[in-house]
Order: C-alpha cells, then structure tokens, then sequence
C-alpha cells in the first residue's frame, strides 16, 4: 500500500489538552444555561467535580476565559459573566511592526471598505457644526499640502472626524486602531497622491449632496488606493 504523499491528503487530527476541552465546555454550558452579563459563575470547585478534573485544569480554562474578558471577579460574588471589550485585543496587536505584510493590505483593505460605508450613519447624524469642523480640517491641509508628515497628521485628522461623525463609538474605536496601519502605509508613497476628489470637495457633497454623491465621492477619493491593491 502507497503512503507516499498520504500526509497532504489526511488532515492531522488536533491534539487538544484537557484545559482545551474544559475551555470549550465551560462556554457551551454558558450557552446552554443563557447567561448574561453580571450573572454568577457556579465555584472553581463545582466545575471541577462536574467536568470530572482537577481544579488546576478548570483554572487554567478560566483564566483563558478572562484573559478574553469573558468573565470577571467580583468582590463577594465571585466570578461573574463580563461584556467582553471586543476591540481590546486588537489594541494590543495592532502595530505594523508586528504584522506582515499581507495582514497590513488586508486590514488597508478592510479600511477602505469602513469608509465606503460612511455614507448612511453620516447622514443620518451628522450637524452642521460637525461639517463646519471638517472644512477647517480641509482647508489646513491645504495650507500644509508641501510637508508628508502634516499631510499624513491631516489625513488623520479628517478621516478621523468622519468616524467620529458617525456616532458609532465601535466605528471610532476601529478607526483609532487602523491609525498606525494607515499611517505607516502613506509614508510608503514616495510621492503624495492626492485623489480626483479632494477633502474639500468631501466636504461641499456633505453640505449639498446625497448620500448616493458622497458614496461616489468617497470612492474617487480613495480610488488610487484601489489601484494598488491590485
């Protein structure tokens, strides 16, 4: 019988160690009893005796359950359900000097595609004196348009008060992340390109157009950036 070759035909069966197998029975038994933010987790020893384990093993898969924010503990009450900070972790990783760099143009990528989809919260929320702020970001970068590192800074800048426009706290904390990716990939152009569709022009859609405009709009202002993606 022919083996050779067998191994790219069979997938090797994962090795899962107990605090593993815990880790997933613990968050289906989350499930399965519908637990909420705030509810109290039964005791380390409880677990243990109902999963068959020691309580080393049930520790192990409950301190990867709160390095996640899964769960917390709580003076008096124990370990409670947490509302996990879902962007935390990507706080703490998302550094250019850390992902390659086919990461870094799927996330410039992912950017592209946030801003694409401005258009309908803007509108929806956006104020005047919002619009009013984002032209005098505009019209400074104008001033600045010579300097790479204030252009990247006003880039920041208006783009920046764009998600925060939108009221989405998620969308701001999101853009906030992206920011040393974005950055790091504009200081790559050895000449500043500057889209069919200016900042400026952004912000005159914004007073006088609609949403099906600024969605246009938006995508001559990045389209460069499409380009090279290809």
């Amino acid at each position: 019988m022919q083996t050779n070759g067998l191994s790219n035909d069979l997938e090797r069966i994962a090795h899962k160690t107990m605090a593993d197998i815990v880790e997933i029975r613990l968050r289906d038994f989350l499930k399965k009893k519908a637990f909420k933010p705030g509810d109290a987790l039964p005791k380390e020893i409880e677990l243990a005796e109902s999963l068959g384990v020691s309580r080393n093993v049930v520790r192990e898969a409950l301190s990867r359950l709160r390095m996640l924010g899964m769960i917390e503990t709580k003076r008096k009450r124990g370990m409670v359900l947490a509302s996990p900070d879902i962007m935390g972790s990507f706080e703490r990783v998302l550094d250019p000097m850390f992902i390659n760099e086919n990461t870094l143009r799927d996330i410039f990528e992912l950017r592209l595609t946030l801003e694409m989809g401005l258009a309908d919260l803007l509108y929806l929320r956006m104020k005047k004196e919002d619009v009013d702020e984002l032209e005098e970001i505009a019209k400074n970068q104008k001033i600045t348009a010579g300097q790479h590192s204030f252009r990247i800074k006003n880039e920041i800048a208006f783009h920046g008060k764009l998600y925060t426009m939108t009221g989405n706290d998620t969308l701001q904390r999101f853009q906030n992340m992206l920011l040393p990716i974005f950055g790091y990939l504009v200081s790559l152009e050895k000449v500043p390109i500057i889209g069919k569709v200016s900042h400026l022009d952004l912000v005159n859609i914004l007073r006088k157009g609609g949403k099906e405009d600024f969605r246009q709009g938006m995508f001559l202002h990045l389209e460069h950036h499409f380009k090279k993606l290809k």
